[in-house]
């Protein structure tokens, strides 16, 4: 069996609070958010690059019916949580404050690390060739190996994964660092 991280019951509790943290780093974004045309210029296109990644992960999800080794899930295991921690890294950058770094660095550590882990004992249990997947792809990088399916991307499970609302909530980041900078 596998070793974890964290134990069940954490991971079961933070797990439950994910949206709530979201707010959190909602809040703490809109409170110490500090944009220059610099920081944007320098964010933006890499928190791009995240929502990208997510977007083609998205199309390549369908969750709980099938093993997903296609598309970005043929080089890496969690493609969603990379692409997120990509997109926040930009949004952070763009931002210009390190305490927002450090929140959302604890926030991915404590709650989203530990929401892997679940999602992966899931996957364990209800797809029997994910063992061997998991032992040839790796977890959080990729070492541009193809390990996967050749499938094609699909705008239909795009959209039933509702990716979108990642757009959506990145359009709504520049709009406010927009705002912010304007202010400053």
């Amino acid at each position: 069996m596998n070793a974890y991280l964290f134990p069940k019951p954490y991971a079961d509790f933070v797990q439950r609070l994910r949206v709530a943290f979201g707010f959190v780093l909602l809040v703490a974004f809109a409170w110490l958010s500090r944009p220059s045309a610099l920081s944007m210029a320098i964010g933006l296109p890499v928190a791009v690059l995240g929502l990208l990644l997510r977007g083609w992960a998205a199309g390549h999800l369908a969750k709980d019916r099938d093993l997903a080794t296609s598309g970005p899930y043929a080089y890496i295991r969690n493609p969603l949580y990379v692409g997120t921690l990509i997109t926040a890294l930009g949004i952070v950058l763009a931002s210009r404050d390190i305490w927002l770094a450090v929140i959302f660095a604890a926030v991915f550590l404590l709650v989203y690390l530990p929401a892997v882990e679940l999602e992966e004992q899931h996957l364990r249990e209800i797809f029997p060739a994910y063992e061997s997947y998991a032992g040839s792809v790796p977890r959080f990088y990729s070492t541009f190996r193809r390990n996967g399916s050749r499938l094609r991307f699909s705008w239909a499970l795009y959209r039933r994964n509702e990716e979108y609302k990642a757009a959506l909530g990145f359009l709504f980041a520049v709009a406010w660092l927009a705002f912010r900078c304007t202010l400053l």
